[in-house]
């Protein structure tokens, strides 16, 4: 309660703010769509008349969600640590390491898994067999896709918050690997944009290491200290 109340405070602040920031960052919309367009090397094409208008749109939606990540970091984890009396310092340290990690996520995908991901699925193409990408379906698969790295990329911060406010001990998280796994895997099947086993491995394998780095991090700054039988 003492969460949704205080995330009720600044829910109006976001959504005008994202809205704000859309609307400046639309005129620029196209050029993020031809940077996006560099991974395909493909022509793009519209099947409806407001195709490209909303392709244009969802791009601008992405990049005032991108563009505002800190500040929508910084309410999240205000109201998540309202309860647990984490403020001052520690708030600032939350927010500084969730921001890190999702734009460090975000780059790893479009540098490295994006161009993978994209090269594997059109090589199924043929002289038979050409892909015809509509350009908002494309939009949707990039930004999507993106947004689930940078997400994901911020494991290892909650699982030390977690363990500092007494939530899930180390050896909690080091005896439940194998659900840690499943459970890895079915997120991964619902946040890739297609259901291959290529796109999903790309997210459920960096995300294990993620899982697994963040068991070490509270390890080495001995947060939480595990109590047998935890």
């Amino acid at each position: 309660m003492v969460f949704l109340s205080e995330l009720r405070k600044s829910i109006k602040l976001l959504g005008i703010s994202i809205v704000v920031m859309s609307v400046v960052l639309f005129p620029g919309s196209g050029g993020l769509i031809a940077l996006f367009q560099q991974h395909l090397k493909e022509q793009l094409y519209f099947f409806s008349v407001a195709g490209p208008f909303l392709a244009h749109v969802k791009v601008s939606f992405f990049g005032a969600l991108y563009t505002l990540m800190p500040l929508l970091t910084y309410v999240l984890w205000k109201a998540m640590g309202k309860p647990f009396q984490v403020e001052g310092r520690r708030l600032f340290w939350y927010v500084a390491a969730t921001c890190l990690l999702f734009y460090s996520g975000t780059v790893f995908c479009y540098l490295v898994t994006l161009p993978f991901g994209v090269q594997f699925l059109l090589g199924f193409q043929s002289e038979e067999l050409k892909a015809v990408i509509s350009i908002g379906k494309f939009v949707t698969f990039v930004t999507v896709f993106v947004l689930a790295f940078g997400l994901i990329f911020e494991l290892p911060v909650f699982m030390i918050f977690s363990a500092q406010v007494g939530l899930i001990s180390r050896r909690a998280f080091e005896k439940n690997r194998r659900f840690a796994i499943l459970g890895i895997a079915i997120l991964a099947a619902l946040l890739t944009p297609t259901p291959d086993l290529v796109n999903m491995a790309l997210m459920g394998g960096p995300l294990y290491l993620l899982y697994e780095f963040g068991i070490l991090i509270i390890r080495v700054l001995g947060i939480g200290p595990s109590r047998p039988g935890s």
